[in-house]
């Protein structure tokens, strides 16, 4: 799980990084983050409860809107390059699961089909990060996407709304954390990430 883990974000952020590059902006080139080496995307933190809770998340890809020929446009696409490359991830590995399943059972170590896990794990995972980073909370990827569908006299009130969005999600984890899971028994954000889940993984493996 954690290395599966740690493939699906490294390929997140380095989608990023090559999008907005390809669009004009150079940061994050110039930062070394248009690479698929890992220790190029580890955040010290995401890194830790990777290997305590096999949940994490990479170092944010810096973004500069000035480089982009059409910023509004070009942030959300660079936003979405993320989850939409788990998401194609997810497509592509879902294929030898589907079709060469019990010759990878066959790959095994210590009595375990250590190929099918990985990719499995693989598939898994990058459902989970596409659907949990299209939440339209900043600075998960889904609030910058949002931002190219809000119309221009809503513009200002979105954009205070994303400079105060990290507060304002820390808010929503605590509630749905300590007092909906407490009341009614379950979490809202496991809820919908779970839906997305089973909606995807179930059209991805349709007719298997």
């Amino acid at each position: 799980m954690i290395v599966a883990l740690l493939f699906v974000i490294t390929v997140h952020e380095f989608s990023h990084a090559w999008v907005a590059n390809y669009l004009g902006d150079p940061t994050a080139k110039l930062e070394g983050r248009v690479s698929l080496n890992p220790l190029k995307h580890l955040d010290p933190m995401g890194t830790l409860l990777m290997f305590l809770v096999q949940i994490g998340w990479g170092k944010p890809v810096p973004v500069n809107t000035y480089y982009f020929k059409k910023p509004r446009r070009d942030e959300a696409l660079t936003a979405l390059a993320g989850p939409l490359s788990n998401l194609i991830m997810a497509i592509v590995f879902s294929i030898p699961l589907k079709y060469f399943g019990p010759s990878l059972l066959l790959v095994s170590i210590g009595g375990q089909p250590i190929l099918y896990n990985m990719i499995g794990a693989i598939v898994d995972m990058s459902i989970v990060l596409f659907a949990f980073n299209m939440i339209p909370f900043p600075p998960l990827d889904g609030s910058k996407f949002v931002q190219l569908l809000i119309p221009r006299r809503f513009e200002r009130l979105y954009e205070n709304y994303l400079r105060n969005g990290a507060t304002y999600f820390l808010i929503f984890i605590l509630l749905d954390r300590f007092l909906i899971f407490r009341i009614f028994g379950f979490s809202l954000l496991a809820e919908f990430i779970g839906f997305l889940y089973g909606v995807i993984k179930g059209a991805i493996f349709l007719g298997n």
